[in-house]
């Protein structure tokens, strides 16, 4: 008998209409490989760097570091979904099967759009969005090219792809295009997906308070001639404030609505982004770098479990965590008065 995964025991309660908070659905992403390369895995606060190769006065963590870390939470066992690359989840799922007999859902990162791709030196980011991907469906599924598509898949079954609209009619084109081609091959080889739409990454020619609308817009505009059978089982945007996400929540009920992390930014950033983004309607929630960059990822992850099923408010969540980094004898990045500061832009409209 297939193991059930969280993540399908609360679609289908959410699908049947329950508005529970401890359905709320948390995504660690791991894919950070795919984005911004040796940084992926994070600063190595440690100490000095082991190779010696340090030109911007910063050390990073390694991939068996990053992969280390995976195991990790994958072993808590508090998020629903696990986001790797490919590579990764080729190592973590298929080699070692740590999903094998766990509650938590692999997913790959099914394309990798030009506009993630941050690394040292780069400008990709601040020019138009260009699609591309590394991945193949195969390889997420199965480890290999297969004409067998029938055989139960090894790797994952779930990918996120990702569009950012940029309102120019040829780049805009272009990624619609691709985002057709993948939705009829994703339909054939029987691989679901959750849709990731960014803000425009360059100026879009409108006024940036109508960011929220625009977004709105396209989401609904490109997945109105999408039939049941070719739709993400979720999305993942921006929190472009509460009456951008209240609106796109309303409109379709069925359309099940998620937020990203974006920027590290405090810990209190994170907990009250989560707090604010299920009060108004988001389903779910898919935090990297938030997770990542933590002094103690593990007790960050806790947290958030407690600050969505409202155990606990994001300011005493703030002040929990700070408590837990004192007793396991980790130096904070900030003071607690530091850290329960409000830094990010969307944060002002709640």
């Amino acid at each position: 008998m297939p193991f059930l995964k969280t993540l399908d025991q609360k679609l289908n309660r959410i699908a049947k209409g329950s508005t529970d908070f401890k359905d709320f659905i948390i995504a660690d992403a791991k894919d950070a490989d795919m984005a911004f390369g040796v940084m992926a895995p994070g600063p190595n606060r440690a100490g000095a760097c082991p190779h010696g190769y340090d030109p911007d006065q910063k050390c990073y963590k390694t991939l068996p570091d990053y992969q280390a870390q995976i195991r990790e939470v994958i072993r808590q066992k508090i998020v629903d979904i696990v986001l790797l690359s490919a590579s990764n989840l080729e190592q973590l799922g298929m080699v070692e099967g740590l999903f094998r007999n766990s509650p938590i859902t692999p997913a790959a990162r099914a394309n990798d759009t030009t506009d993630v791709w941050a690394v040292r030196g780069g400008q990709y980011p601040s020019q138009p969005s260009r699609h591309f991907r590394t991945a193949t469906l195969d390889h997420i599924k199965y480890g290999k090219i297969t004409d067998q598509h029938n055989l139960p898949h090894i790797g994952a079954d779930l990918g996120l792809y990702s569009v950012t609209f940029t309102n120019n009619i040829d780049w805009d084109y272009a990624a619609l295009e691709a985002f057709h081609d993948f939705r009829l091959e994703a339909e054939r080889k029987r691989f679901r997906y959750f849709l990731e739409v960014f803000n425009p990454n360059v100026d879009p020619g409108f006024d940036p308070a109508k960011v929220g609308s625009f977004l709105n817009d396209s989401i609904i505009r490109c997945l109105a001639g999408v039939t049941k059978v070719g739709r993400p089982i979720f999305l993942k945007i921006p929190y472009n404030g509460p009456g951008p996400l209240e609106e796109l929540v309303s409109y379709d009920p069925n359309l099940v609505v998620g937020i990203l992390g974006g920027s590290a930014g405090t810990t209190r950033d994170a907990f009250q982004l989560i707090h604010d983004a299920s009060q108004y309607g988001a389903r779910v929630a898919l935090f990297g770098r938030k997770i990542n960059l933590s002094e103690h990822p593990l007790v960050f992850i806790e947290l958030l479990r407690r600050v969505t099923d409202r155990e606990i408010t994001p300011e005493d969540a703030v002040r929990y965590y700070h408590d837990s980094l004192r007793k396991a004898d980790i130096q904070p990045i900030r003071s607690l008065e530091e850290d329960q500061q409000i830094t990010e832009t969307a944060m002002s409209y709640s």
